[in-house]
């Protein structure tokens, strides 16, 4: 059997190669969504290839974190990688229903997911799948510079300026325990701060988060806040909440969070139990590099991490 998921790329942080029928055994399910809709703003475009270069660089790293108690994360986990979500290049709507299918597949194994994008317009399908899968009520903690609520971007609904419109709108997402995080920078727009507010969301700006003296009791009052009336908790995490100089694959935002305070509330959240995530926005050729597609392993081990405290505590 090849070790090699799609030519001459590896399952994400060695992970089992799967498919649907065959991770009975595996712990944590690993799949891509390498889709970019519309591009809102110049030539920041093909995160649609970030699913393979973060596993190209995922080949570099162990499990091992000396930093969180020695914890070897391949010790109390097994993942498998399903591979890619098969997207329609250019059709937006059958997309969008090809996600929310293969996401309502994987929430029905009770599994840890983790979803790498893609632009941010995959966690509205993967969430609506998790809302109707379960029938249960969810919050979710959106780690991310921009609020990305805007109605419509030019008459597409589904823009990665869109999904938290689309999730205020359904029944299952608890609007009062969405929290947006990390959120700062002009390239929001002043309608967006508003319809936060009206939908009944909450928000933590990067000065919330700078400004804490301990960031570990303010993701700790997060986490509270997003598990208030919920089941459950899905966690959303942009690069771009990331200051550029952490994140040069990633849209051009400062002001952002230092990889130390993305690495910890990360954590801090998932140790806390958490359903599921995803991993959006980040643009292999802006990044020669690929520094930011290097740091989703990082990303996804301080997840796994805490998913395994999560699963010790409980």
């Amino acid at each position: 059997m090849s070790s090699m998921l799609y030519g001459n790329t590896p399952p994400f942080l060695g992970a089992e190669i799967a498919n649907e029928q065959s991770f009975k055994d595996a712990d944590v399910l690993i799949y891509g969504v390498p889709w970019e809709g519309a591009v809102t703003w110049g030539d920041y475009t093909g995160c649609e290839l970030g699913p393979k270069v973060m596993r190209l660089c995922s080949a570099r790293y162990s499990g091992y974190l000396p930093e969180l108690d020695d914890i070897d994360v391949f010790e109390h986990l097994s993942l498998a990688d399903l591979g890619d979500v098969d997207v329609v290049p250019a059709n937006v709507e059958e997309t969008m229903n090809r996600i929310e299918t293969f996401a309502s597949r994987i929430w029905k194994t009770n599994k840890f997911p983790l979803a790498l994008g893609g632009d941010h317009g995959i966690t509205y399908p993967i969430v609506k799948a998790l809302t109707e899968t379960t029938n249960k009520k969810v919050g979710m903690i959106h780690l991310d510079a921009h609020y990305d609520n805007m109605p419509h971007h030019e008459g597409d609904q589904y823009a990665r300026s869109t999904p938290f419109a689309r999730l205020y709108e359904l029944d299952g997402v608890v609007n009062e325990s969405l929290i947006h995080t990390g959120i700062h920078g002009p390239r929001n727009k002043p309608e967006s701060g508003r319809f936060a507010k009206e939908a009944g969301a909450k928000t933590f700006t990067i000065n919330h988060i700078r400004e804490t003296p301990n960031i570990r009791n303010l993701a700790e009052s997060i986490y509270d806040l997003a598990s208030h009336n919920t089941d459950m908790i899905y966690l959303s995490v942009c690069s771009d909440v990331l200051d550029f100089a952490f994140n040069p694959g990633g849209p051009v935002d400062g002001n952002g969070l230092t990889s130390f305070e993305l690495l910890t509330l990360i954590y801090e959240f998932t140790k806390r139990g958490i359903i599921g995530m995803d991993f959006v926005e980040v643009y292999p050729q802006q990044d020669p590099t690929d520094l930011s597609s290097h740091f989703a392993s990082t990303i996804a081990l301080y997840a796994f991490a805490g998913h395994i405290r999560s699963k010790e505590s409980s």
